[in-house]
């Protein structure tokens, strides 16, 4: 299960990685409900900006990591290397939040459709207009979140993997599409300096 130390292992590395240190931790990753320390993981940081948290990036991996190298990954990757946004710095660390998701019950769906809001994660593999294997996913959260619509979850996900071709009917049905669910913690800068 995703623990608030699973988040302190990250900002410890983003830490580490601002000043340009070696990354170590003083915050031990607690193992696992199920006793294994291997998971397919996302790491988000969020950016307290009057009052509403703002998606500063977000990154992960759909196999199997050991937790104390993915972790350590992928913060700096979704801290740096989130190409939708410019790297974070050292002055933005007091309103930052770091969110860990450790990924589960992956399930192949009938369908575009075969899935829950607010339940289910969305992993989609589809051919975009040029032939070529394009993916795209959203996590539990996110359709609840912006108040979508299953079909409005699949079109964004359509085209936040490149599609840009007109979304028919036929391109929904498609879709070859992964449901699954996570464990998910949540920890404010606040929080971690205090820990």
């Amino acid at each position: 299960m995703a623990t608030k130390q699973h988040c302190a292992y990250c900002f410890d590395a983003l830490v580490a990685h601002l000043n340009r240190v070696p990354a170590t931790s003083s915050k031990p990753i607690l193992q696992n409900f199920d006793g294994t320390l291997e998971y397919p993981l996302f790491v988000t940081w969020n950016k307290s900006s009057r009052g509403k948290d703002k998606l500063r990036g977000c990154i992960g991996n759909f196999s199997a990591m050991r937790l104390d190298t993915g972790l350590r990954e992928y913060a700096v990757t979704s801290a740096f290397h989130d190409t939708r946004f410019k790297p974070i710095t050292q002055s933005e660390l007091p309103r930052l939040s770091c969110s860990v998701s450790l990924l589960t019950d992956f399930e192949e769906a009938e369908d575009h459709l075969d899935w829950d809001v607010g339940k289910h994660g969305v992993w989609i593999e589809f051919r975009n207009e040029r032939g070529r294997r394009q993916t795209a996913t959203f996590l539990p959260e996110i359709a609840k979140e912006q108040g979508w619509t299953k079909m409005e979850t699949i079109d964004h996900l359509l085209r936040k993997g490149g599609y840009e071709l007109t979304i028919t009917p036929e391109m929904r049905q498609s879709i070859k599409l992964t449901r699954y669910q996570s464990q998910k913690a949540h920890l404010s800068y606040d929080e971690y300096m205090d820990m």
